[in-house]
């Protein structure tokens, strides 16, 4: 091909992968809203101005008396009530929160939300000393989820997802990233993405998983890699069913050298990449997560203390799964060690049908303040800001700051009641874009 096409080529490539991030823009008609009677609003702006890196409580930027615009869906003003400018103040449709505390929505940054069948006689496998590779080689695993997610339709699929969806919802989660990973055909996984896409009220972040398994109809990883490089990427491309590329780095699946090759040809195809990482030995994929700066590197249970340096100095986002931790009786993340020295760190459920079969959030923060040691402030701050980043959204969720957009909740009590009672989240009311979802 000659050089110019080729520009052009790559050029059309970046045009498709903008108007995959477009349609997370506002999708509210023209409307301006005035929201009043707060009485403490943690906006996490003075968080937002540090990256979401080594927080503190003073980061929350609390606001008492607070109200704050939006127009279009988008934050337009925030202060105390008694300073509203006066251009806000008429013709103009107001909602009194009743003396509420109002924070950023919740973003949930992994999970696996489409799928079909479960996997839970494996949880009586493994609490009887069974490990999870040796389930997996006996059929179990992801290869357990194939057959049912390939004989699932997209409707149902779909249907299953919209359930899972309002389950987080009901948390205050406005934005869920969806893997697919379950289908492992170029069409299954198409089909999968699809489902996820019909979703509704909740804001759907897609990522193709293809490299989650390597399914029996292939002799080797490699084979598999190629297969997906060639089938599904065009098709991925030519539907924009994803924004996000994403493979599990372990023994017996996929290797760094492998992770790279793949991970190297979405990242030129403009897609954000996220690695799936060190989540049950060492095996490099928190260094190629910083190699190739990806949005996220996800698990990170068996990293050493290098890989805590690098991970820290760069702008990959930490993200933490401890419920699914909790279900595979490991250890749990070096999170103190990351934040103390600087990472950024998100907070997910890793909903999946075999190791973390829940998408309780509140369990995820409980376990994030006890096992992992990390406070309120910084727990907040990674379920919501850090969730951001690791999506590419930084700019647009997260805090309540001016030109973002307006996706909020609103508690049934105090700030000190989040991510305390294993079950349940304090949340009354969520917005997504100045509309009540909830």
């Amino acid at each position: 091909m000659p050089k110019s096409k080729a520009a052009a080529g790559k050029k059309k490539t970046k045009k498709s992968a903008s108007k995959l991030s477009q349609k997370l823009a506002p999708s509210a008609k023209p409307k301006r809203r005035l929201f009043t009677g707060i009485k403490t609003l943690f906006t996490l702006d003075r968080a937002f101005r540090k990256a979401a890196r080594r927080v503190t409580a003073d980061d929350l930027d609390r606001i008492d008396g607070a109200a704050f615009v939006s127009e279009n869906g988008r934050i337009v003003w925030v202060g105390k009530e008694k300073d509203l400018p006066r251009e806000f103040k008429n013709a103009i449709k107001s909602e009194d929160l009743q003396g509420a505390v109002v924070l950023p929505a919740f973003v949930e940054s992994h999970t696996h939300l489409i799928y079909a069948g479960n996997r839970a006689a494996e949880f009586e496998r493994r609490n009887q000393g069974e490990s999870y590779q040796s389930i997996a080689k006996s059929g179990g695993g992801i290869l357990a989820t194939l057959i049912p997610t390939r004989e699932a339709s997209e409707k149902e699929l779909t249907a299953i997802g919209q359930e899972r969806a309002e389950r987080f919802l009901k948390q205050g989660v406005s934005t869920i990233e969806v893997k697919s990973g379950y289908a492992l055909t170029a069409e299954g996984e198409m089909k999968m993405l699809r489902a996820a896409g019909a979703i509704r009220r909740a804001r759907i972040v897609r990522t193709f998983l293809g490299a989650h398994a390597i399914p029996k109809e292939f002799k080797s990883a490699e084979a598999y890699i190629d297969y997906l490089l060639e089938e599904a990427l065009p098709q991925l491309k030519k539907e924009g069913l994803a924004c996000r590329a994403d493979i599990f780095i372990e023994q017996g699946y996929f290797s760094k050298e492998l992770g790279k090759k793949y991970l190297s040809r979405f990242r030129e195809e403009g897609f954000d990449l996220a690695v799936h990482a060190d989540q049950l030995s060492r095996c490099g994929g928190a260094e190629l997560a910083v190699e190739l700066k990806a949005r996220s590197a996800e698990h990170l249970i068996q990293i050493n203390d290098e890989d805590i340096r690098k991970l820290s100095a760069s702008e990959v986002t930490c993200v933490l799964l401890p419920t699914a931790d909790l279900y595979m009786n490991c250890a749990y993340p070096p999170a103190r060690k990351l934040i103390d020295q600087g990472a950024r760190v998100a907070l997910a459920t890793d909903l999946n049908p075999g190791t973390s079969p829940s998408s309780d959030v509140a369990l995820v923060g409980v376990l994030a303040r006890i096992y992992m040691k990390m406070s309120l402030p910084e727990t907040i701050v990674a379920y919501t800001l850090g969730g951001a980043y690791a999506l590419g959204l930084e700019k647009e969720l997260g805090s309540i700051s001016k030109g973002k957009l307006a996706d909020f909740v609103v508690l049934e009590g105090e700030m000190e009641e989040l991510f305390l009672e294993a079950g349940r989240q304090p949340v009354a009311r969520l917005y997504r874009e100045g509309e009540r979802l909830l």
